[in-house]
């Protein structure tokens, strides 16, 4: 078996700057690190237990087929803040029938990200018995 010390997720934007612009200003990613340098520099955000890296730039636009799991605190109060900052909210926060509350967004090259709370009393946070 590998034993696995670390992951990112990594995506090759049509336009770097914008979607830079996108995690690192409207979502407010915290940068990992930076190398390179000019347009095509990677960009590594800092994904709660993991990391997602913007780097080079990719000449077709992508096949929207990755979809970005976020967990975060509140996601009414993540839709304010990323409305206010001009994102495209594409499905407004729900209660889903599996419990968790979820809230979707696309990145600029069509990628789906979804903002999930967990409620206090959902299986994932809670374990009667443990």
């Amino acid at each position: 078996m590998v034993h696995v010390l670390s992951s990112r997720v990594l995506i090759r934007p049509t336009d770097p700057e914008r979607s830079r612009a996108f995690y690192g200003e409207a979502l407010g990613l915290a940068v990992y690190r930076e190398f390179g340098t000019g347009p095509e520099r990677g960009t590594v955000y800092f994904l709660g237990g993991g990391f997602l890296e913007v780097a080079g730039r990719s000449a077709e636009p992508p096949v929207p087929s990755l979809k970005l799991w976020m967990q975060v605190a509140d996601v009414h109060a993540a839709h304010d803040e990323l409305a206010e900052r001009g994102v495209t909210v594409v499905r407004e926060p729900v209660k889903e029938p599996w419990g968790l509350i979820e809230m979707w967004i696309t990145d600029p090259d069509g990628h789906e990200i979804v903002l999930v709370e967990v409620p206090q009393e959902h299986p994932i946070r809670y374990r009667p018995g443990i």
